[in-house]
């Protein structure tokens, strides 16, 4: 770092006028600083930057030719009588400082007073604000006025009360330091020169943030960007091609409002030029051997972006306004403007081939980021791109919506961690400079809407969205920086919203004098178009063909729209997996094999799970006895909750299915039962995954704590799933509840996502869950919330067909379990990835269990030929002689061997049987009836140790009535409807335990009760 880098000289507008502040990066005392330096230099000149060194050297021969006599430099007095002696040295020193600090000035606070508003009635950002009498410019500085930057009165002010420089420094040539390139390859300029270049390159259309950057080679970078002069410079032909790009953008939007002027479309008027930007980004990008561009982003604009940037058929797009269109057999189907695309396509501009896909997503605005992150993330793995060379990612974002939403930050904050970096995101904001009626004073507390960015030290591009030169230029920096640095970068698009929040809004209401203003504003493509016709790059007729021929186009695609009769959605795919769903062209049969594995593979995984592959790698010594528990259990053929996980992941690698287990401590486990990452006592992040040294050709196994997010890290995580069906991708909560926190996307993609977008998906959450007497927190995960969005109907009686278990998966939109052993537990994960489809699988698991001396199971559970049981049936002595069984008890998870217990203990073995569920949803109609029919004569009774308006009861009522014809009722037993998911009391969750307990194997208990 320069001598330049480490004064702070920073000047502020508020209400009161210009002010400046002084401050230095050493806390003040900047004289004694100064005269550190120059003893420094004295001792030894080499201990100093150059350009002291230079300045230092040409100061002592002044002083050994008698013309001053030498002394320590100061820094900048507010006054000439601070300095002693007023030496010609203290003079130049001064002087040289006081521009150094302008130049900074201008790099920090430039933007404030940039011309970024096209509408011309805001500053773009919240916290400036410019007195009346700087208003007006008098133009002896430069060639191009703004309105914004000071009047010349004004600047002599500045320059005289705040760097000590007078009207007649103006002429005189200083040096310019290392940390600014406006002097391209002149080393000297005069003052005003300086001011004029800054001002052109800082306060024009183009306002920069990158001075935070707490690295130097990047903010020269920048510098060099945007201070060289005359780099901003475009060809004819380029030009011309933003000029075409504009035409598309404007003219796709007039087509729609001709043709449907009654619809909502969200479109991009009054920010057309976000589709040369992203075409920008994207030809950049390919230039620099991208070859995949994945992009997520809200409604506005998205049907210009699938017509001109993804290149999707008009035709496609123009049949979803037809309202006789009829759907197809896939689900719901959404709306237009939330569809998603995957396009492989050359780039025209590189003569490269390109792969853009559009992520689809719902209204819940930037509820797409971190899908999109780790879609990426995912493709980035599967193709070895570590450093995102190949693969990148593009986020759109709306301006209150970007300073509004936390999945924001969470995105961010993921931009750099190992397990979730992309290797850096292009951030492009559409800033409207308004939310739907909402005012920005009103939406949010920071200047900028783009101001959380700043927490990862990624550079801020604010540049005026009617200037399509400056916005091309910012976007192509933009791209090259995120391919040079991988890091993020954020360009903010400051335009205005030409309609109201949509088509059928009046804007009007809430913001009449914006909305004067907007009605009278040029569009951005008529001004250029003036622009390039005054200065010859294109003539009045050769604009006007340019209109008549993307016209033709539309008008042709509209006509071919008309014979759309069905919508198919599969047209409309983010992600598709081709030869997933079929085998040499036909269908994959509906069936699903044995998820069992031979004996001597559960032996081996048991052995390698329980040692430690690495010499000399030293492990805690009570993992040490967790190791030869698992070592004595494979001995005895025998695995718990811990045991059982091990052995289906490592079962999948074998079996090249890579597996990705992803959430807040699950490489040891929230309750200290996995522990799949081992660390070295002796050596600081010396680890070691045993999981990884199974198999010599395995697939790769990945376990990763994540930051403290749901929201964020869920919604990467069913993004990363969304790329590959080959893959077993989980998700764990710290506990069940934390999924509150994640419900957008459990609501709005896992739930509803292949009803909407056809969008299959794989994705398994774990969440732990159990009353043990923990408190209303970290108790239930919720189970009611899932099974009320389970889309299986309680009221159809099904027809039980040959594949009807797979058949019924197939048909829902997730699978709900409950899993009271731990063989269940393996054959559940391994049949995700074994079915011929995906479905998302919510797995309620334990906590006390993971260790419950009861709670294993044999080998003889998971060998060859065994699969999941949907229902695992008594197998007692109540199941020798069922007819006379008093009781049936169906039931899910935990409170099986609770209740298992009591009845031992009371001696019912007999007289009372019990059943367990272990997929709740889609319902297992076949198996319940069969066990009913069982027992003709028992009551019927469902126990939960959840309170009775939560988890499973209201779910399960009306299927059994089904199933049963409502010829047998089956009686509920558990805790009284509750507020609170549990008591915060030890006693209280003891004391209702024992009472539900009394009534499950009270015979007696429901006799002359109605049901």
């Amino acid at each position: 770092m320069g001598p330049h880098d480490v004064q702070v000289v920073s000047w502020q507008r508020r209400s009161s006028g210009p002010q400046a502040t002084f401050s230095s990066s050493r806390g003040g005392g900047g004289s004694s600083y100064m005269e550190e330096m120059y003893f420094a230099w004295l001792e030894n000149p080499q201990s100093v930057h150059k350009s002291w060194d230079s300045f230092f050297r040409k100061a002592s021969e002044e002083a050994s030719s008698g013309l001053v006599q030498p002394q320590p430099p100061l820094v900048i007095p507010k006054s000439r009588s601070a300095l002693s002696g007023g030496t010609k040295t203290s003079k130049l020193v001064e002087d040289h400082l006081a521009v150094q600090s302008l130049i900074r000035a201008y790099q920090i606070r430039g933007h404030h007073v940039a011309q970024l508003d096209p509408l011309g009635i805001l500053d773009a950002d919240l916290d400036s604000f410019v007195p009346s009498d700087l208003i007006t410019t008098i133009d002896k500085l430069g060639e191009h006025p703004n309105p914004f930057a000071l009047s010349y009165r004004a600047l002599l002010h500045l320059l005289t009360a705040f760097y000590d420089l007078r009207e007649a420094d103006l002429d005189k040539e200083f040096q310019l330091p290392t940390t600014t390139f406006i002097g391209g390859s002149e080393s000297t300029l005069s003052l005003r020169e300086i001011i004029r270049r800054l001002e052109s390159t800082y306060c024009q259309h183009i306002g920069l943030e990158f001075m935070f950057i707490n690295d130097v080679e990047q903010c020269q970078w920048i510098r060099q960007k945007f201070e060289t002069p005359g780099i901003m410079q475009f060809s004819s032909q380029e030009k011309r091609t933003l000029l075409a790009r504009l035409v598309r953008s404007m003219r796709f939007e007039d087509f729609l409002a001709r043709k449907w002027s009654s619809e909502k479309r969200f479109g991009l008027e009054g920010c057309e030029v976000m589709i040369p930007a992203l075409k920008t980004i994207i030809d950049k990008s390919s230039e620099m051997r991208i070859e995949t561009v994945i992009l997520g982003m809200p409604h506005r604009g998205r049907l210009n972006v699938l017509a001109n940037v993804i290149r999707k058929d008009l035709e496609q797009i123009f049949c979803q306004f037809d309202p006789k269109l009829e759907a197809a057999d896939e689900g719901s189907g959404d709306v237009k403007y939330h569809l998603g695309m995957y396009h492989e396509r050359i780039n025209r501009a590189t003569n490269r081939n390109i792969t853009l896909s559009l992520v689809a997503n719902p209204s819940h605005l930037e509820a797409v980021d971190p899908v999109v992150q780790g879609k990426t993330k995912a493709e980035q793995f599967y193709r070895g791109d570590l450093e995102g060379k190949k693969v990148m990612s593009i986020l759109v974002h709306g301006d209150a919506a970007f300073a509004g939403q936390g999945v924001v930050y969470e995105t961010f904050h993921l931009s750099d961690l190992p397990s979730y970096t992309t290797n850096g995101t292009v951030h492009v904001v559409v800033n409207n400079q308004i939310g739907f009626t909402t005012d920005p004073r009103m939406a949010r507390s920071s200047p900028y809407p783009t101001d959380v960015a700043r927490v990862v030290n990624a550079p801020i591009f604010h540049v005026n969205a009617d200037d399509p030169e400056a916005v091309i230029y910012v976007c192509s920096v933009a791209a090259e920086w995120r391919n040079t640095f991988n890091k993020d970068v954020v360009v903010d698009l400051v335009c205005y919203r030409r309609r109201g929040h949509n088509e059928m809004d009046e804007p009007m209401f809430t913001q009449p004098l914006m909305y004067k203003q907007i009605h009278r504003q040029v569009p951005v493509l008529k001004k250029y178009a003036d622009r390039l016709i005054a200065e010859g790059t294109v003539t009045l007729q050769e604009f006007e063909e340019e209109i008549a021929k993307y016209d033709r186009i539309c008008e042709e695609a509209f006509g071919r729209s008309k014979d759309k009769k069905i919508l198919d959605i599969k047209h409309w795919l983010d992600s598709p997996w081709p030869g997933f769903f079929n085998v040499d062209g036909e269908p994959k049969s509906m069936t699903c094999p044995a998820t069992g594995i031979p004996e001597d593979t559960l032996t081996h995984i048991g052995t390698v799970a329980s040692s430690v592959p690495l010499e000399g790698f030293k492990i805690h010594t009570g993992l040490s006895r967790i190791l030869r528990g698992r070592a004595d259990m494979t001995k005895n053929r025998t695995v718990d909750w811990a045991l059982a996980e091990y052995m289906a992941f490592g079962s999948l690698l074998q079996e090249g299915i890579h597996v990705r287990l992803s959430g807040q401590d699950v490489e040891r486990g929230t309750f200290s039962h996995r522990h799949h990452v081992l660390h070295d006592q002796d050596v600081d992040r010396r680890t070691c995954v045993p999981m990884n040294h199974l198999w010599p050709d395995q697939a790769p196994y990945t376990v990763c704590n994540s930051s403290l997010s749901e929201y964020g890290v869920l919604g990467f995580e069913l993004g990363y799933a969304m790329a590959s069906p080959n893959a077993l991708v989980l998700w764990e909560a710290q506990f069940g509840d934390f999924h509150n926190t994640a419900q957008c996307i459990i609501d709005q993609f896992i739930s509803t996502g292949q009803a909407k977008w056809v969008r299959h998906n794989g994705i398994v959450l774990l969440l732990p869950h159990g009353m043990e007497g923990m408190g209303p927190e970290h108790s239930s995960a919720r189970p009611e919330r899932f099974l009320q969005m389970s889309n299986d109907d309680s009221d159809a009686y099904p027809v039980f067909t040959e594949d009807f278990e797979v058949s019924q998966l197939y048909d829902c939109n997730w699978i709900v379990v409950n899993c009271s052993t731990p063989a269940s537990y393996f054959h559940v994960l391994r049949r995700q990835i074994l079915l011929p489809f995906r479905k998302p699988l919510i797995i309620f698991t334990p906590k006390s269990l993971l260790r419950h001396p009861e709670a294993k199971s044999s080998f003889d559970r998971m060998v060859s030929g065994t699969s999941f049981q949907r229902v695992i049936p008594e197998d007692g002595a109540a199941a020798q002689a069922p007819e006379q069984v008093r009781r049936l008890i169906f039931c899910t998870g935990k409170v099986y061997y609770d209740l298992v217990k009591e009845r031992s203990s009371q001696g019912l073995e007999e007289q009372v049987a019990i059943t367990r569920l272990e997929q709740i949803s889609p319902f297992p109609f076949d198996l319940v009836k069969q066990e009913a029919k069982k027992y003709p004569g028992a009551e019927l009774v469902w126990c939960q140790e959840e309170h009775k308006n939560m988890s499973y009861y209201d779910y399960i009522s009306p299927r059994f009535m089904t199933i049963l014809s409502r010829a047998r009722h089956i009686w509920y037993v558990g805790r009284d409807p509750a507020a609170a998911p549990a008591t915060g009391n030890r006693n209280t969750h003891l004391v209702s335990l024992k009472k539900f307990l009394d009534t499950a194997f009270n015979l007696k208990a429901f006799e002359g009760k109605t049901f």
